[in-house]
């Protein structure tokens, strides 16, 4: 049993010290490259949630965000390994950097509801382009929000969102 376990079973516990495991490892990387921005930790469901944001010295570069998210998507795995590193258990942090995520996440959003107009006014299925995992996720929970359910197709990195008619 791993130490995680020992030192509480209440998953809202663990959730905060993945957090904050994960909040200790962001900022001695923004510290070693003498970078700005503040991090939050909150618990959001299942998952730990973990926030770079703009600080009162200065405001969050966006290059930690990356082309398409791509840097974001990087420095989340390694604050998920260092997690893991630190508990032996598997982390599902979710890491948002200058509100990337959350801005992606209503785009997202307004793009589902409007493939779920159209597969309902045209009766036809509705393909999306391709997207990330997160990407889909987001889609498929909005799409089953609206009503209808949809499927992911494809294979990486080309795989999308194909939304079902009723």
């Amino acid at each position: 049993m791993s130490d995680q376990k020992t030192q509480t079973d209440n998953p809202a516990e663990i959730l905060e010290r993945e957090g904050e495991i994960a909040a200790d490892f962001l900022e001695n990387l923004l510290d070693i490259a003498d970078l700005d921005g503040d991090i939050d930790v909150d618990v959001d469901g299942d998952r730990a949630m973990v926030s770079i944001v703009d600080s009162e010295e200065g405001r969050v570069p966006r290059r930690l965000v990356g082309s398409d998210g791509k840097v974001l998507d990087a420095l989340q795995e390694l604050a998920r390994l260092a997690v893991q590193a630190e508990t032996g258990n598997r982390s599902r942090l979710m890491l948002d950097i200058a509100g990337y995520r959350a801005q992606k996440r209503e785009e997202l959003v307004s793009l589902a509801k409007d493939a779920v107009a159209k597969a309902k006014d045209s009766g036809e299925k509705q393909s999306l382009d391709p997207m990330s995992a997160f990407e889909r996720k987001v889609v498929h929970d909005a799409v089953l929000a609206e009503g209808l359910s949809s499927e992911s197709e494809g294979a990486e990195p080309r795989r999308y969102v194909v939304v079902l008619p009723a």
